[in-house]
């Protein structure tokens, strides 16, 4: 007789196009009403839509916080019935046989221990963006969801919005013909980046910040200089502007184009001492051809940088936004997450068929419950996604001077060729106690 969890497990394969064709359906394996058992980690900051949206889908067994007053505080308002842990690996130990699923919402050094131990234990796993911090990391992730047969999901929102899906239909469909470069930029950071460290300080007696830095080497807390915001700007914790917010706006161009495996990137920056990203970076891709396009190269552009002015025909760029350039013309989609794009030149958008999604997390609970994968599902999309992205900050770490030079990249070994002292940031070592 198949227990519980039988009933809850689905395959997480799916081919790159599935949403815009409509995709395999998945065989349904138990009833839609049956409840799902949730575990949160980190709930507050995204944490807290996150955890949210999974009790609204289910029933939330098993909150995990490293702040004891967040924790304390969402234990009273939100999830009285959920037992609370400050380890998430003594939350998974504990739980494991009560659990179906875990949302990871942890600064992004965490992402992969955290998501790698609930993959192996069969949990259906929800991650925020970037996937990880590491581009071994976002491969490994992918490997453990398809070799364990669970549905998955990272955070970039935008891969729902209909504008998206249509954009890049319209893309794949030779609206703007040959496409010739792509340019994405945002008005990140936000938060102080390209200094020293602050001095050392005593953590709050509420946070554990050991259990804070995980897998990260230990360094001493700081006010206000890591947790909870600021964690971003720093090469042990975060991925600096481009891995906070590509995974938003290159998610356009990268399902247009299909903009993985790319073999080569160069950066140029205003410098850094590789312990806290650049105050602003402009970083070049090269993709090889594939069997639906040429080759072509894309731009990448953060700290107040901007792509020329001139490809924009008057129109303004704005903080944030995705360009694609073609031989008939352009596409503009200015903002995040591609709610609406619009047309430069003489660009005609056919009215094509695409999946509409049910919205974001609704795709991953309905992958859950047997039916066809997430869009952003972590071995077919959200994975190379992400190994696209964090390869920037390889050029990026090369530029620590300045401008970088060129980065030749091995997508299949995940190896460079040219430059050595780059392995640190591809596989990143742990501390004792944290492993994939």
């Amino acid at each position: 007789m198949p227990n519980r969890r039988d009933f809850l497990l689905t395959t997480a394969a799916a081919g790159m196009g599935y949403w815009v064709a409509g995709g395999a359906q998945a065989k349904e394996t138990r009833s839609p009403n049956e409840r799902i058992a949730f575990a949160s980690v980190g709930i507050e900051g995204k944490g807290q839509s996150d955890s949210d949206d999974a009790s609204r889908s289910g029933d939330m067994l098993a909150i995990c916080d490293v702040d004891d007053r967040k924790l304390g505080a969402a234990g009273e308002r939100r999830f009285k019935k959920a037992k609370k842990f400050n380890d998430y690996r003594q939350m998974l130990d504990e739980m494991g046989k009560s659990i179906d699923a875990v949302t990871v919402s942890t600064p992004d050094h965490c992402h992969a221990v955290v998501a790698a131990m609930a993959l192996k234990m069969k949990k259906h796993c929800f991650v925020q963006k970037p996937l990880t911090r590491s581009i071994h990391e976002a491969r490994v992730l992918g490997q453990l969801a398809r070799e364990n047969g669970v549905a998955t999901q990272m955070g970039n929102q935008g891969t729902a919005n209909n504008g998206l899906r249509k954009a890049a239909a319209a893309v794949q469909a030779g609206a703007l013909g040959t496409v010739k470069e792509v340019h994405v930029w945002t008005n990140r950071p936000i938060w102080p980046q390209g200094g020293n460290r602050p001095p050392a300080a005593k953590p709050p007696e509420n946070l554990h910040w050991d259990l804070w830095l995980g897998p990260a080497p230990v360094r001493p807390y700081a006010n206000g200089a890591y947790h909870p915001f600021s964690w971003r700007g720093w090469w042990d914790f975060g991925c600096g502007a481009l891995g906070d917010m590509a995974c938003h706006t290159f998610n356009m161009p990268f399902a247009a184009l299909n903009l993985r495996d790319p073999i080569s990137v160069q950066a140029e920056t205003s410098g850094h001492n590789k312990d806290s990203y650049p105050k602003w970076s402009v970083i070049a891709y090269e993709f090889p051809a594939n069997e639906k396009r040429p080759a072509v190269k894309a731009y990448w552009y953060d700290g107040g940088k901007r792509p020329p002015l001139e490809l924009f025909q008057g129109r303004n760029p704005g903080g944030a936004g995705a360009l694609l350039v073609g031989e008939k013309g352009s596409i503009f989609s200015p903002g995040d997450y591609c709610d609406n794009f619009d047309c430069i030149g003489k660009v005609i958008v056919p009215d094509l068929p695409f999946a509409k999604s049910p919205g974001h997390f609704a795709e991953w609970i309905r992958a859950i419950k047997g039916g066809e994968p997430a869009m952003s599902n972590f071995p077919d999309y959200a994975g190379p996604l992400t190994e696209t992205i964090l390869l920037g900050n390889l050029a990026v770490w090369a530029a620590a001077s300045g401008k970088g030079e060129k980065v030749e990249w091995d997508p299949k070994e995940l190896k460079v060729k040219n430059i050595t002292g780059l392995e640190e940031i591809v596989r990143p070592v742990y501390r004792k106690g944290y492993s994939l």
